[in-house]
């Protein structure tokens, strides 16, 4: 049988090309005996008393630390992430799995409420399955972060990962029977776009979260309200990195690097668009230019890189068009602007400058290591520009004024605002975004609701 993206997910290796594995795509009786799993799994696993669901989580913590080598040295080989983001990937993820075993039991308490002279409280009761369809750049922390809350209310997940990180869900599956969860709460399918809707179809999964692009969040959580469920969708994002005249230029271009490079640009809420005041953009671009020069781009798997391949060729091809259409409609290259040489799906770190709202890489994502000044004639043009998007995932303020910032964070359309800092996902926040960056919330206690049933408790004392 032939090994072809339409049969197999197929692992390569973004640094070399090489194929490191294929995995045949399973049938539709696969399917159907995984979701079967997952739906004797949560009539147990909701019944798990709460106490025990938050050790579960202790031991998941422990088991990604036990095999945090195995699970960086993976992500990094299948799509490119330099390995010391990878092994920070990985404690990201079992600190994520501590912190709601501590903290998530509080958030899923009954709260009661005061009706006249009667009882009233409400109950977070888990939904059932959720299918979760997620995306390569973060192979293990997007998964979790998802996944975690929703086990801690007592549902279940079945996973979906992106064919070129099916090593990567393997090893979390190990993981999760390494901390003995039981049969059928974490489940892993491997299968194509059809069955994917015919999972969204079948009764027994009660809700989806999707974390991908605006066209594949938009064809599935049109599936998934077709069948009256439940949707996440984490999307896209254009996120503005305003650099008012008034910064600290020194914190500023260190964040804006940062924030623009790692993971080599590939981050939904990565600062893509950098809008810089005029008194201050002709400095703040040399000094971003001149770090920006600096970054070691190479081999992924050496601790020094911080730059490393693009996860597919198809995906750079893509970049390096967006660029060459930005430069056709008038901006300036001040750096990279093109594929390097060697095998590989390296691209160039690049800075674009004059970069206006017409232009491609101003109304589009790029996802990759290219960045884009657009300058702005003062606060107000600042702001305006931010919200001259189709997306709305997070924004950036740099000012020394942090009340004048906060009056900008009231104004930005977006679902997130970092002031002097660049944008991250904490557990001890809520993250998603508005307009086509989707909606939804994961982390903090809105992440362990997202997918419960706030039932109402109505006791007559008569």
């Amino acid at each position: 049988m032939s090994i072809t993206p339409q049969t197999h997910a197929i692992s390569r290796n973004p640094a070399t090309g090489e194929v490191i594995d294929s995995y045949a795509f399973e049938s539709a009786e696969a399917l159907e005996q995984a979701l079967a799993r997952a739906a004797q799994g949560y009539a147990g696993w909701r019944r798990t008393p709460l106490a025990q669901r938050a050790t579960a989580l202790v031991r998941l913590g422990q088991a990604l630390r036990a095999n945090a080598d195995a699970l960086a040295e993976r992500i990094t080989a299948e799509m490119g992430k330099p390995i010391t983001q990878a092994r920070g990937e990985v404690e990201k993820c079992a600190g994520l799995c501590d912190w709601y075993a501590a903290n998530g039991p509080r958030m899923l308490a009954p709260e009661p409420t005061s009706v006249e002279h009667e009882r009233a409280w409400i109950e977070y009761r888990p939904l059932g399955p959720i299918l979760a369809v997620m995306p390569w750049n973060f192979p293990i922390w997007q998964v979790l972060r998802g996944a975690v809350p929703a086990l801690l209310a007592g549902n279940t997940y079945v996973l979906k990962h992106a064919p070129n990180v099916m090593g990567c869900a393997y090893l979390l599956l190990q993981a999760f029977r390494q901390a003995q969860f039981p049969a059928g709460v974490f489940e892993v399918i491997n299968v194509g776009n059809d069955l994917v809707s015919q999972a969204i179809r079948d009764a027994r999964i009660a809700a989806v979260t999707v974390t991908g692009s605006v066209r594949a969040g938009s064809a599935i959580g049109a599936q998934a309200g077709a069948a009256l469920k439940k949707c996440v969708l984490e999307l896209g994002g254009s996120d503005a990195f305003i650099v008012l005249a008034d910064a600290d230029l020194d914190l500023a271009v260190k964040a804006a690097v940062a924030g623009r490079f790692q993971n080599s640009g590939q981050v939904c809420a990565a600062a893509k668009r950098f809008i810089v005041e005029d008194g201050i953009a002709d400095a703040f671009t040399e000094r971003f230019v001149a770090a920006v020069r600096e970054l070691a781009m190479g081999d992924p798997t050496q601790a020094r890189t911080y730059v490393g391949p693009m996860a597919r060729f198809d995906l750079r091809d893509e970049l390096h068009d967006q660029v060459q259409r930005t430069l056709a409609e008038g901006a300036s290259l001040l750096l990279g602007g093109d594929k390097a040489q060697g095998p590989g799906n390296f691209y160039q770190p690049t800075v674009l400058a004059e970069v206006t709202p017409r232009m491609t890489s101003f109304r589009e994502e790029l996802f990759g290591p290219v960045a884009s000044i657009i300058r702005a004639r003062d606060a107000r043009h600042a702001l305006a520009l931010a919200n001259d998007s189709d997306f709305g995932l997070t924004a950036t303020v740099f000012s020394a004024d942090q009340a004048r910032a906060r009056q900008m964070a009231d104004e930005l359309e977006v679902g997130g605002v970092f002031i002097n800092g660049y944008s991250a996902s904490d557990a001890r926040v809520g993250f998603g975004g508005v307009k086509k960056s989707g909606f939804g919330r994961e982390l903090s206690h809105f992440g362990v609701r997202e997918f419960c049933n706030a039932q109402t408790v109505w006791v007559d004392r008569r």
